[in-house]
């Protein structure tokens, strides 16, 4: 079974035995879990992720808005809200933050003036250069325990799991 790595402790429980150290305790069937694995694996990228980013101030759902802006200029907020799967109002505020900073403009779309069109702007386009170079920096790390073969199944299963 699987151990957590953190500090022991030397309390004892109600018992009056004492607990395992806390480094020993059994995960019981949890390691056997996808959605355990998949949470633990998730903090630690974001973990990672964060930090790497905090040099730019994007957070990992801004990072996605601004790539997929940056992909498809243009793209209305619906689309690009149903795409990454986020709450429209959610995207509204990242988009603010986005425009406020001067890295993103909505523009009136063509077909339909109650839509907005969305573009990525110079200063945009740099940020999104330097956040995937930080990105690609990022990956190394977080990947760095899989050989390439390794990286590219738990992509392609992740893909598999993510697109049904």
């Amino acid at each position: 079974m699987a151990r957590i790595r953190t500090a022991t402790t030397e309390a004892a429980d109600d018992s009056g035995e004492a607990p395992a150290a806390v480094g020993r305790l059994d995960l019981g069937p949890l390691p056997n879990f996808v959605g355990y694995l998949l949470r633990r694996a998730q903090l630690l990228v974001f973990d990672d992720f964060i930090s790497t980013m905090s040099s730019v101030g994007l957070r990992p759902a801004s990072f996605s808005v601004l790539a997929v802006i940056g992909a498809n200029p243009g793209s209305s907020q619906s689309a690009v809200s149903e795409v990454l799967g986020l709450q429209r109002t959610n995207l509204v505020a990242i988009i603010d933050s986005l425009e406020q900073g001067g890295f993103a403009r909505r523009k009136a779309a063509k077909t339909d003036r109650r839509s907005h069109a969305l573009y990525l702007t110079a200063e945009g386009k740099r940020l999104l250069s330097k956040a995937l170079t930080l990105q690609a920096e990022h990956e190394r790390r977080v990947l760095g325990r899989l050989s390439d073969d390794e990286t590219q199944s738990l992509l392609r299963i992740l893909t598999k799991l993510v697109d049904g």
